[in-house]
């Protein structure tokens, strides 16, 4: 979350060159609001260069990126731009009366609250302000694969209703297109948008996209068989594939990983204010899960799949937010503080080194007469936990 206002291009180039040697294709990369556009009526010209440096870097290790605008939300707190605070009584979400841990300016904003980036018109003006800008910039640019709108936005606000989201989404996507016309555009929605309705719908949102996404861990999911479930991100990308008719990206998936030679433990501390508790997979257990996982994301037809994350957060970056509260977000990545490898790593390698295609997404992994519409409006996902047990019983059938 700092790297923007720290920017190391060498610690770049030796990151980059490493995905590479994985195999790796695509780079996620997230433009933190408040630094690309501390005002609303401009974009930080420094660090838009370092977006461009760091995708000319991509581009020398034959690399392309998945550029996401309007963060936002990530890893438990939102990252308001300093413009949006407000100490008005509002939430960002009429949905929920509470807002969550608030950062601006790379600090805790107590009792913060910032304005809807779905309806605020000095938002709206904004976000067009930051597209226009970025894509202009990088439009023609041989490493860039994807713009997305945005990463789990329903967890940073959420819009009036559904027609709100989907017409923000739309008009999001003719900025883009309008500069931009070959290169394709996303929203990054996740799970919470399937267990209930959130204003942002995936039948609606990908009706007006070119590619439809989907973020899913079964560690956060109390139905799935466990928290290293290798059936459980599948079957979300399955289920977003049939709600909007078109192939998911599997944009995020992954897991925390407890200490190098611990076994899988289970950790409690305090944060938020409150006690936490996570699932900490053995980086062996978690190796495995992957080495699972992956063919299943490919047998349901999916477009790829984006594994969270790169690296641990160095522990000098532990006393400051999102790891001073949210422990397990210190030990995602593939890599470790020290720069080591965990064997999950390997694993990626191997798999990337078949050379996987898309496939065509199977009948077990298809949903007959399922539409978005019904989904929604009757309530359909609070069934899920059944049609999850249907979903592996076709599948087990189909593989005996």
């Amino acid at each position: 979350m700092y790297w923007w206002s720290r920017f190391d291009a060498v610690e770049v180039d030796e990151d980059f060159a490493l995905m590479a040697a994985l195999g790796l294709k695509v780079v996620r990369v997230f433009l933190l609001w408040d630094d690309f556009q501390p005002e609303p009526a401009s974009v930080d010209r420094a660090v838009l260069a370092h977006l461009v440096e760091t995708a000319d870097l991509a581009a020398k290790h034959h690399l392309v990126l998945d550029v996401t605008f309007f963060t936002g939300h990530m890893s438990g707190p939102n990252w308001a731009p300093r413009w949006m605070l407000t100490k008005d009584e509002h939430f960002p979400s009429p949905y929920f009366a509470w807002v969550r841990q608030v950062i601006s300016r790379g600090t805790v904003v107590l009792h913060g609250n910032y304005l809807n980036m779905f309806n605020d018109p000095v938002a709206l003006k904004a976000e067009q302000l930051l597209l226009r800008t970025v894509v202009g910039a990088l439009k023609d640019h041989p490493a860039i694969y994807l713009w997305n709108l945005g990463n789990e936005p329903d967890l940073f606000a959420f819009p009036e209703d559904d027609a709100q989201g989907q017409d923000w989404t739309r008009e999001m996507t003719r900025v883009v297109q309008e500069i931009d016309s070959i290169h394709p555009v996303t929203v990054g929605l996740h799970s919470a948008d399937l267990y209930g309705n959130t204003g942002l719908r995936a039948d609606r949102i990908f009706a007006e996209t070119p590619v439809a996404v989907m973020h899913a861990y079964p560690m956060y999911c109390d139905w799935a068989l466990g928290p290293l479930d290798p059936d459980f991100v599948p079957f979300m990308t399955a289920l977003t594939a049939a709600l909007c008719g078109k192939p998911v990206l599997m944009e995020e998936f992954g897991g925390c990983t407890s200490l190098p030679g611990h076994g899988s433990e289970t950790w409690t501390w305090t944060g938020y204010d409150s006690e936490r508790k996570q699932f900490m997979a053995s980086e062996e257990a978690f190796a495995e899960y992957i080495r699972q996982v992956l063919p299943n994301i490919q047998a349901v037809g999916s477009t790829g799949a984006f594994i969270w994350c790169f690296a641990d957060y160095a522990p000098e970056l532990w006393a400051m937010p999102p790891c001073c509260d949210s422990w397990h977000e210190r030990h995602f990545g593939l890599v470790r503080p020290d720069g080591s490898l965990k064997p999950h790593a390997e694993v990626l390698k191997q798999f990337a080194a078949t050379g996987p295609k898309v496939s065509p997404i199977p009948d077990y992994a298809r949903f007959p007469g399922l539409t978005g519409s019904d989904f929604y409006n009757q309530r359909l996902y609070e069934k899920l936990p059944a049609m999850y047990q249907q979903y592996l019983e076709r599948r087990n059938r189909t593989h005996r």
